[in-house]
């Protein structure tokens, strides 16, 4: 039998990621929540807040980046997760003996989509907070508007790929998202309430970056982004090395 082409294999995660319910669930959750997020928040307080004067403009109307990134993790694990139940890794491995053509195709898909669906929020978050932001609204032209629309389908691209990497290391999608999910919601604010300078290097704090018209700390814009994407190529490095090493 000839070996499948990539874009057969290409071909072949996608279906996967279509079928599995919980995985193109936690994928559509990203579109679902950045505009139910926005919708729930800003009509209630988003001038109030803007109007304070003590946050970012641009980063206020991406709040519900702290919910959608949430759904992004999720479906990067449970893509990956879906290969360690009931034998399908070793079906997968049947139909493509090649291991690295297998997780590059699975990278691929999954960090695709993520990245097609986060530019598709990232516009969500931007135009639906606006519209309830009367004078304090950020106009698509202004300085670092546009670049915070796509740059919030990056980084959500590589949060999900962080996220997939380091289920092909632990092989549990629920072993990943109950380290990541407080760590992004509890302990990264805790370690920047502690030291500011260490906290702007977590994968998180370094990506948001892109969010911000003016962005804080030492790093810059997409220097922040460059970080998390230090910290998501290491996982998939060793997502990458477990895949190669342990048996099926």
């Amino acid at each position: 039998m000839s070996a499948l082409s990539p874009t057969a294999v290409l071909r072949s995660e996608w279906i996967k990621v279509r079928s599995i319910r919980s995985s193109f669930g936690s994928l559509l959750a990203v579109l679902v929540a950045a505009l139910a997020i926005a919708l729930a928040v800003f009509p209630a307080i988003g001038q109030p807040e803007a109007a304070t004067g003590e946050i970012d403009r641009l980063f206020w109307i991406y709040y519900p980046m702290n919910f959608v990134q949430i759904a992004a993790l999720s479906f990067g694990a449970t893509a990956a997760s879906s290969e360690f139940l009931n034998g399908a890794l070793r079906n997968s491995l049947a139909a493509v003996p090649r291991r690295t053509l297998l997780y590059g195709a699975k990278a691929a898909v999954v960090g695709g989509g993520a990245l097609v669906v986060g530019v598709v929020a990232g516009f969500v978050m931007f135009f639906t907070a606006n519209a309830f932001l009367g004078p304090y609204a950020v106009g698509i032209g202004e300085p670092g508007a546009l670049r915070s629309c796509f740059g919030a389908g990056l980084y959500l691209a590589l949060i999900t790929l962080f996220s997939m990497g380091l289920t092909f290391v632990t092989r549990s999608a629920v072993a990943v998202l109950s380290i990541m999910i407080p760590f992004i919601l509890i302990v990264s604010f805790v370690i920047g309430g502690v030291s500011e300078g260490a906290a702007t290097w977590l994968p998180d704090r370094a990506g948001q970056q892109i969010l911000f018209q003016e962005p804080l700390g030492t790093l810059g814009a997409w220097t922040g982004l460059g970080v998390t994407a230090l910290w998501t190529a290491a996982a998939l490095l060793a997502g990458w090395w477990s895949l190669r090493r342990r048996d099926a």
